[in-house]
C-alpha cells in the first residue's frame, strides 16, 4: 500500500473479496484519518490492482448470485458471480465495496473514489 497526497494503492492478488471490500469502504469513508466525521464524504482515493486474480473462499464463484429487479412485473434478473466475473472482474468488487457502504446520500460520492488499475 502506497500513500500519497489521498491516494491509496492497493493490491488484491489472491485475497478474499468480502475482506478487501470491507478495508476499502472504510477507506472510502476516511475512517483511517484522525479527524473523521461521518457527514463528510472523505477525500481518500482507492486505486485497485489485479482485480483479475481476486479470490472468493468455498464454491462462492459458482454459487453465489447477484439479483437485480428492473421494477417490471416479473423482471428479477439473477446472475452468478462467475458470469459476472468473466465479463467484467471489476464489477464484483464493486457491487461488494457499494454495497458495504452506508446507505445514504454519500454512497454514490465515494464510489466514485474507487478506480482500478
Amino acid at each position: 500500500m502506497a500513500h500519497s497526497s489521498g491516494t491509496i494503492e492497493i493490491d488484491v492478488r489472491d485475497k478474499m473479496v468480502g475482506r478487501v471490500a470491507s478495508h476499502i469502504a472504510s477507506l472510502l469513508q476516511d475512517k483511517h484519518k484522525p479527524a473523521y466525521e461521518p457527514r463528510l464524504a472523505g477525500t481518500t482515493v482507492v486505486r485497485v490492482a489485479n482485480v483479475d486474480k481476486i479470490k472468493f473462499s468455498g464454491k462462492k464463484m459458482e454459487q453465489k448470485i447477484y439479483y437485480k429487479h428492473t421494477r417490471y412485473p416479473g423482471h428479477l434478473k439473477e446472475r452468478s458471480a462467475e458470469n459476472i466475473f468473466e465479463k467484467d472482474p471489476k464489477q464484483i468488487l464493486k457491487i461488494a465495496v457499494y454495497r458495504m457502504l452506508p446507505k445514504n446520500k454519500l454512497r454514490a460520492r465515494r464510489i466514485k473514489r474507487l478506480l482500478f488499475v
